[in-house]
């Protein structure tokens, strides 16, 4: 129940909101013979597709880059809370002998607006990405992103009921959506629509596009690129960082994309006229 306002007139009305639980995600590995269990991150999330996000998590972070490096995804717990949900998920991986997760755990300990914390990642990327992205595809045609926007709303279900979460969704190079995924926070909802993507083979990097509902971050590039994929757009705004680090792997970066308008912010080229 909820007091809505409309013209100085308060009501009574039901209202739909997100959904909004913490998720612990651990990841298992063996080293020297014995399992361990690490314990990476607690974010807040929209509790569904919790398999894509830890796997999702884990490609774009370079921890594992192959399906058959995951034996397998687990929930842990007891069901808890309101919306009896098990809010612990483990992944346990084939091999741990060269993992090293401390750079993983640190990530969550920065923020995008962290010069340091950006140069560090730009670099670390470079190591990665520096022979990955196709600096000429995918070729998209101009009139087709000013529909991606009406395109991504028809499909988020969630977003159409409550207004309050992020979508972000793969697209062919065509303009079909192909995986399209909603959370509460806009990175969850890429990781989620990555680690689907990684777990079914979907991706064709050279014919597909990402595009999100909000602004762009650091983050959402850095996903972006971890996953092979060299063009990203959005409805929102870039930030200075997103856009510096689109620039540097040569990714097309589009903005505030709507039904009459956008900006290209970088990578014109992948744009057909």
């Amino acid at each position: 129940k909820t007091v809505k306002y409309k013209q100085n007139k308060p009501s009574n009305i039901e209202d739909l909101v997100s959904i909004e639980e913490p998720l612990e995600m651990v990841v298992r590995y063996k080293k020297k013979n014995e399992w361990i269990d690490n314990s990476i991150s607690i974010t807040m999330r929209t509790p569904k597709n919790d398999e894509d996000l830890i796997v999702g998590l884990l490609f774009c972070e370079g921890i594992v880059q192959k399906n058959s490096e995951i034996e397998k995804v687990e929930f842990l717990g007891d069901k808890v809370g309101k919306f009896d949900l098990q809010n612990k998920i483990r992944v346990t991986l084939n091999s741990g002998e060269n993992l090293d997760l401390k750079h993983l755990r640190r990530n969550f300990l920065t923020n995008s607006s962290c010069g340091v914390c950006g140069k560090t990642s730009m670099d670390s990327l470079e190591i990665i990405c520096k022979t990955k992205i196709n600096k000429d595809v995918p070729k998209i045609k101009n009139s087709l992103i000013t529909k991606i926007p009406d395109l991504l709303r028809q499909s988020q279900s969630e977003f159409s009921k409550t207004g309050g979460i992020h979508a972000s969704a793969l697209f062919n190079k065509e303009g079909k959506p192909l995986v399209i995924k909603e959370d509460v926070g806009r990175h969850n909802a890429l990781d989620k629509v990555i680690g689907h993507s990684f777990k079914n083979s979907l991706f064709d990097t050279k014919n597909q596009f990402i595009a999100c509902s909000g602004r762009l971050s650091f983050e959402l590039v850095q996903k972006t690129l971890m996953a092979n994929i060299g063009l990203l757009m959005g409805v929102g705004a870039p930030t200075s960082l997103a856009i510096d680090l689109a620039k540097r792997f040569d990714m097309t970066l589009i903005g505030f994309v709507k039904t009459d308008s956008f900006n290209i912010y970088c990578g014109e080229n992948r744009i057909l006229k």
